[in-house]
Order: structure tokens, then sequence, then C-alpha cells
């Protein structure tokens, strides 16, 4: 009887695939184990492997083009069968030849069919696929992961015997197993519910009870439905007296489960030279796990082949966790977000020479009340600076612009739980003592939680300040309702060519990040020449 191949999920992210190539063509003799296409998914290109034997009497997709999951690829059956049925279904799209489970079924006690919507329950499925061409049934040998696990796709969720060997059941879907409906030793029929992968919490047993209770459909559509093979890849795990040398399938190619070959791949090892002990000689993931280089083939030619260095495995452990946000995380992804999609953002660098700032610093700091940092002397110098330049002092509010006459400047400062921006009011009126005993006063507050409302809000512009950490230079994102934003980078030693002659010097890049709705480049660029100017000469700022 003829079988539809449909196009297999084989990623969990996979919504359909593309045919990047066909090994076989209509009219071919296709036997279990053989290639039929290369398939390009979301993730990688893999092989559409054959579980049937028979003829190709259909393709159902050219070279190149797109095919959802479940999609129909191609039909396999006895050579001169009659598939006009069938291909009548493909065409119409009739759902009568997938054995997929209708998303909104589920009988009400009265015994009418009575539509109810599952599709909101992320969970799904997991069905005993068809293993080989003769299989009716498997056996859980074992399960290797249980309930409450957490399944990552590529995982191997049991051991399931068939009527020919013992073979790993891979799961294509990331979540929790919630649910498994076979006790290990019993049996399962193809395509019968082995298991329910989900999120946490999914409601699976609306998915159960929508399963066991189908719509009946009429007598004319039950005639017609024929069986689907399902076309997940699977890996096999024959027992070693089953173990044989890898055999060329029809085409040429080593017979190799894509997991197998991957490893292979990672680890450098050539499929030349590993048994395979899956049916059929095929080679799967147990067989590179085990390899030995000392099982490799002596040449005949009486010379030993040349060593192969054998890639150790990583030893080590996959963890990560759920870090539940906190307010003030969630205020600052939403603001910034907001201020970085919404403002159009331009930048503004420039090169600040600060060998005399340097030698400022030392001698204030020899009579001055309180350690003078030099954020304290941007601080400053950017209040300065927008005094003389207040087209930068403004901020957007969507219907119009604010620009404020006083100057009262944000220290952006790190805590533990985020980012804060205590500010510092009437910075162009206060000394550098008096800004220099404030921020600390203010950064002790914010790392401790006790700033109050008034003393982080307010701002008209704001500082971020990375140059303590050794970044040399970065943009920063504009902290609304402020149209700029200054992203300080840190003091770095280097070479200064002026007047033709290179001398030793002290640099510091800054950089301006406004928006293009409020200030303008030339209004940008002229407030970072003030700057400059300040801080190239910190006698102005007193001025």
């Amino acid at each position: 009887m003829a079988e539809i191949i449909r196009m297999p999920k084989m990623s969990d992210t996979m919504e359909e695939g593309v045919i990047a190539s066909w090994l076989k063509k209509e009219g071919d003799q296709v036997s279990s184990g053989d290639i039929l296409a290369e398939v390009e998914t979301d993730k990688a290109t893999m092989e559409l492997e054959s579980y049937e034997d028979g003829t190709l009497l259909y393709v159902g997709v050219k070279e190149k083009d797109a095919v959802p999951v479940d999609g129909v690829i191609a039909i396999i059956g006895e050579k001169g069968e009659d598939i006009s049925s069938l291909l009548k279904d493909v065409n119409q799209g009739n759902s009568s030849t997938s054995t997929k489970a209708d998303p909104v079924v589920e009988v009400a006690e009265t015994g009418s069919s009575v539509p109810v919507d599952t599709s909101n329950i992320n969970a799904t499925v997991i069905r005993m696929p068809k293993m080989s061409d003769t299989m009716e049934e498997g056996v859980i040998a074992s399960w290797l992961k249980k309930v409450g696990d957490d399944v990552v796709s590529g995982d191997i969720l049991a051991e399931v015997e068939t009527d020919k060997a013992t073979m790993e059941l891979e799961s294509y879907d990331d979540g929790k197993l919630l649910y498994t409906a076979v006790e290990e030793g019993k049996g399962v029929a193809v395509d019968g519910i082995i298991a329910i992968i989900g999120e946490d919490g999914a409601d699976f047993e609306a998915l159960l009870k929508a399963e066991s209770t189908p719509v009946e459909e009429p007598q004319s559509i039950q005639e017609e439905k024929v069986q689907e093979p399902d076309t997940v890849p699977v890996q096999t795990t024959a027992s070693p007296a089953e173990a044989t040398t890898p055999r060329l399938s029809t085409n040429g190619r080593i017979k190799a489960s894509p997991l197998a070959k991957k490893l292979a791949e990672e680890k450098g090892i050539d499929l030349n030279t590993v048994q395979g002990s899956g049916d059929g000689g095929r080679i799967i993931k147990r067989d590179i796990e085990n390899y030995q280089p000392s099982a490799q083939p002596v040449s005949t030619t009486g010379e030993q082949d040349a060593p192969v260095f054998q890639i150790p495995a990583v030893v080590g452990e996959e963890r990560s966790e759920d870090i539940d946000l906190s307010q003030m995380r969630k205020t600052i992804a939403k603001r910034l977000s907001d201020s970085k999609f919404s403002a159009p953002h331009f930048y503004v660098t420039m090169e600040i020479n600060m060998d005399k700032a340097i030698e400022a610093r030392k001698s204030m700091n020899e009579i001055a009340p309180v350690k003078i940092s030099f954020n304290d002397m941007i601080v400053k110098a950017t209040a300065s600076a927008l005094r003389q330049n207040p087209e930068v002092n403004v901020s957007w509010l969507g219907d119009k612009m604010v620009r404020h006459h006083h100057i009262h400047i944000g220290v952006a400062v790190a805590i533990p739980d985020g980012l804060i921006v205590p500010v510092v009011r009437f910075a162009d009126n206060k000394s550098l003592a008096h800004i220099s005993a404030e921020v600390k006063e203010l950064g002790q507050k914010a790392r401790d939680k006790k700033l109050q409302p008034e003393e982080f809000s307010g701002n008209t512009f704001t500082i971020s300040n990375l140059g303590m950490f050794g970044v040399e230079e970065f943009t920063a994102i504009i902290n609304p309702p402020d149209a700029c934003i200054l992203a300080i980078g840190g003091i770095k030693e280097t070479v200064i060519v002026e007047n033709g002659e290179m001398r030793p010097g002290n640099v510091m890049k800054v950089t301006l990040s406004c928006d293009h709705r409020a200030v303008d480049g030339a209004k940008g660029a002229a407030f970072l020449k003030t700057l400059k100017d300040l801080l190239e000469d910190p006698v102005r700022i007193l001025i």
C-alpha cells in the first residue's frame, strides 16, 4: 500500500524545510535507510531518510521549493500502484491523509461532536514513530527522562525495542516532560501516544481528552484514509553482535544518522573508519561516542596509517537559571527601550586633551576639603557648557519641546539591581568641592536604596562615566525626557602630535548622544567644542 512521505519537524523552531536536492527521482527503487533528499531547515542542511521499501511513485516538491512541516513531499509504494486517489487528496489538501490529531476536537457527553479550541495549549504530543518498514508497535525498553524533567531538542527520551533492533527515541521539542503514557516494558502501536512535552503547567489533560475522543468521520472518508509513515529521524542502537562495517547506500553515501555525523565532525572522526552498529550497518550516536582510534583498519600496503589526534570531549555541565525581574530592571527596560526605539539617536565623539586637567586636579586636591575626582570636574564643565549652549539643555515631550533655564545634571550610578540617576541640581552654580561632596553622598544613598524621589528626578542632562572601568569609548542611550546624554571614556596616555612634534600626553574620548528631534548635529558639536575648551583649560570652568 502506498505511503505518503511528509516534511518532518527537524528542529524545535522549524516551520518549513527547503528541498536542497533530490537524491532519488520518480521511478527509483527505494529501500529503508536510503536518503531521499537533502533538506535545508532553519538551522542546518539535513538528510531525509526513507523508512519504507518500494518505488518512488510521486515527487511533490521541486528542488529549492519550501514545504511546511507535515506538508506532503513524496509517495512511496509498489511499482505500478494506482495512487490517483491519494494525489487527489493531496491536490485538494484533504486532511484525511494526515495522522495529526485535529487540535479542535472533543465529543460532548451527548455524543455529538463539539469543537474545543486546544490551540492555545503550549504542548506537543509525542507519538510512536514507525522505525522500520515492518514495525507495527514498539516496546518502551527504558525511559531516559522522567516526568518533570526538562527536555532539550536532541535529548533521548527513551529506548524503544522494535521488531528489528533497540532504537533511541529522540525529542525534537524543548520543554518539560509533562506526561508519559507507557510504562517500561509495555508496547505502543505505531502512532500511539507515548508522551507529552510542553511548557510547565500546560493543560496536557485537555490534549489527552481530545486525542481519546476524535470526531466521527463519514464512512466515505474513513475508507479513503491511508496510513502515514512517521519520517522523523531516529537513532538505532543494535547489539554489538550485529555490528558491521559502514554500509553504503545505493547512491554511494555512508549510512549515518545526522546526530552521529555532527558528533563525528566535532571530534574529527572519519566516518569511513567507524563500524556501524545500527540497522544495516548504520552509524549512530553510540558508535561515535565509543569510537577508539585503535579500531582503525591497518593499511593494506603494510604501512601504518598516519596517527589521528583524538579531540577530547568537552567536560562540563550546561546550567542556566531564570532570574525574576526587579521593578527597577523592568523600569529600566521599558524607559530605555522606549527611548532607543522612538528617539532618533545620533552620536558625536570628540577627543579631549586632559594634561592641564590632571595638573589642575592635583593642585586643587592639595587644599580642597573633599577629594575632587575627574568626574566632578566633568560635571562642572558640562554645566558650564550647557549654560553657554542652552539649545542642548532641552527635553522632548512629544507634542512640544521644553528649554530649561536651570541646569540639573543627572549622574548615572550602577547599583546591584541596575542603574539609577541621582541629580545634582543647579550644578552650574556650585563649586567643585560642593559637587564632589554631593555626588559622593547621592552615590552612597543610591547604593543603600535611600534616595528620595526629588533626588533622582528632574534632570535636564545626563552623564554616564565608564572610564573608571577601563572603557575608552562607548555610546549611551538617552535618559528620557532629556534630549542628550554624555558618555565618558577613560583617560589614556598616548602620543600627541602638536605643532608637528610628537610628545606623550593624556586624552579622553567623550560621545554625545542626541535626540535628533530636539537637537541638531551642529548644536551637539558646538556643545562638545565648548566642553573640550573648558576641560583643556580648567581655569575657564571657574569663570
